[in-house]
Formats: structure tokens, C-alpha cells, sequence
């Protein structure tokens, strides 16, 4: 993983945390989205929202629901910001 990503992870964790009300400590980069309670598609319609937000790109629809991992978001997040 590169320092780039390696942020980008760490932002994408602080994103996850405070849409669906879980603790940063308990968000590992192989943590799957689906698996953390409160998860469901609206509220990751509002991650994918704000984490397009914060990096001011638009994420491709396929490339989002295409991962389940924050790993992987952050992989497409990376390339969309061309890290």
C-alpha cells in the first residue's frame, strides 16, 4: 500500500466511523462494509458521498459496489485521485 493509500484509508475508516456510529478502533483495512452494524445502502450511499466530497472526484458506481472492503474503497479512491 502506498503513504497515499495508506492515508486514504485512514480518512475512509474516519468516514465509516461517523456515518454508521462505529468506533475507529474497531475498522481494520480488511473490514467488510457490509459486515459493520448500522451498514445498510443508504448509509453507504452517504460514505460514498462524502468521501467523493472530501477528495472532490465522482466514483464510478461499478467501481463502489464492486468492493466490500475499506481497503478497496480507498484502492478506487486512490485511483480516482490518480495516487
Amino acid at each position: 500500500m502506498t503513504r497515499a493509500t495508506t492515508e486514504i484509508t485512514t480518512s475512509v475508516i474516519e468516514i465509516v466511523a461517523d456515518v454508521l456510529g462505529a468506533d475507529v478502533a474497531d475498522l481494520r483495512p480488511d473490514t467488510d462494509l457490509r459486515t459493520v452494524e448500522g451498514a445498510d445502502s443508504i448509509k453507504v450511499l452517504r460514505i460514498i458521498a462524502r468521501i467523493e466530497q472530501r477528495y472532490d472526484v465522482e466514483l464510478d458506481d461499478e467501481d463502489v459496489f464492486g468492493v466490500s472492503t475499506v481497503e478497496q474503497v480507498a484502492t478506487v479512491v486512490a485511483a480516482a485521485v490518480g495516487s
